[in-house]
């Protein structure tokens, strides 16, 4: 059995009947409980919880002190290219909109990472667009054997492949894998993505637990908010992560939580996620999964994220180009090919700044291998 499974048990009218059903008590009841079931977690995304985002918040902010103390995890991606051969209606990649494509040579891949690698980074995301011919296995995994030299920890955010291309990845140097499913819901899913592999809605879906069983140590997973109803997705991306770190025992599963952002492109988002809802997102997460990471990025405006350190995130984006080659680029010379506009625009030198002021400490690097060489 896979998520899947579990996933089909909850059609979008389901959720709506049962969101709207919980009561005051519900909420009260349930932030009452050590360990909440998946039933608790639908009841605090539902719109009874709403007037207990305090409660919600102090719990929360207990449990992430208990598990992670006072720590953020920095990041920062790499775009290697932006070839895509989908159609999704939100990116900026789509295949249809045009832009300046571009890929990194193996000497630009190495520019990008020694100018990263200055900075203090060790942690780095590599993406690219969904085009296999242009983005192949062996391209992605010459460039982590080039990264590898420069940061201990290379995660990828890619196109889905199979378990023997994660496990071969994950040879090479690539300890951490992202996936977004964008939206959970099965009938909206094809009408966002008309076109490309990226249509296989199954095949995105079981990423995840193909890199958990080919051996990658963090496997993390999301819905872009703002595609569909948030409480929907929210709950589903909770539920698929409950089930991987019950299934994974060994494998650090974690969740971010994107909002849509302008991009190039004219797709008109149907459901705006305040920054109310996000906050009870994060909170119901962090209840209902106390030892998962939670990754906060630069989607969101600095004094937004300043805000919502305290309870639950552990991990943030810092000095960010969502442009392929953009960290060694100069200012002048962006070719606007961006996936997307970020808010938070801070170098990682204020980022760590402002972790400080606000009494935790920045993470560069929290892991070792045994028998390795960094």
């Amino acid at each position: 059995m896979s998520f899947y499974n579990i996933c089909a048990q909850y059609d979008e009218e389901c959720l709506k009947e049962q969101l709207a059903s919980k009561t005051e008590t519900d909420v009260k009841h349930t932030l009452a409980q050590e360990q909440i079931s998946p039933e608790g977690f639908l009841t605090l995304l539902s719109p009874a919880a709403v007037p207990f985002i305090e409660d919600m918040a102090q719990k929360a902010h207990k449990l992430t002190l208990q598990h992670f103390g006072r720590t953020i995890t920095l990041f920062t991606p790499l775009y290697l290219a932006n070839y895509c051969t989908n159609r999704c209606v939100y990116c900026g990649f789509n295949t249809k909109n045009k832009i300046y494509r571009s890929q990194l040579s193996y000497e630009q891949v190495e520019s990008e990472a020694k100018v990263i690698a200055s900075t203090g980074m060790k942690n780095i995301l590599i993406l690219t667009g969904d085009a296999r011919a242009k983005s192949s296995p062996e391209y992605i995994k010459a460039c982590v054997e080039i990264l590898n030299k420069y940061f201990p920890s290379v995660s990828i955010e890619i196109y889905a492949m199979t378990e023997q291309e994660y496990a071969s990845l994950a040879e090479s140097g690539v300890d951490g894998m992202t996936m977004f499913q964008e939206t959970y819901n099965e009938k909206l899913y094809p009408v966002l993505h008309p076109s490309g592999p990226k249509h296989d809605y199954r095949f995105r879906l079981d990423a995840p637990e193909r890199s958990c069983k080919a051996g990658m140590r963090v496997v993390n997973i999301g819905a872009l908010l703002g595609l569909d109803e948030w409480r929907h997705d929210a709950f589903k991306t909770g539920l698929h992560a409950h089930y991987l770190q019950s299934k994974y025992p060994g494998v650090d599963i974690a969740v971010s939580l994107p909002r849509m952002r302008t991009h190039v492109g004219h797709f008109e988002q149907t459901c705006v996620v305040s920054d109310t809802e996000m906050v009870q997102n994060l909170l119901a997460l962090r209840i209902f999964m106390p030892r998962a990471g939670i990754t906060i990025s630069t989607r969101e405006k600095a004094e937004f994220r300043n805000n919502i350190m305290h309870l639950g995130v552990t991990k943030m984006s810092a000095g960010v180009s969502t442009e392929v080659g953009g960290h060694a680029k100069a200012e002048d010379d962006s070719d606007k090919s961006a996936q997307f506009d970020i808010s938070d625009t801070r170098s990682l030198t204020e980022m760590c700044e402002a972790i400080s002021s606000q009494g935790y400490q920045p993470v560069f690097k929290d892991w070792e291998p045994i028998f390795g060489t960094l």
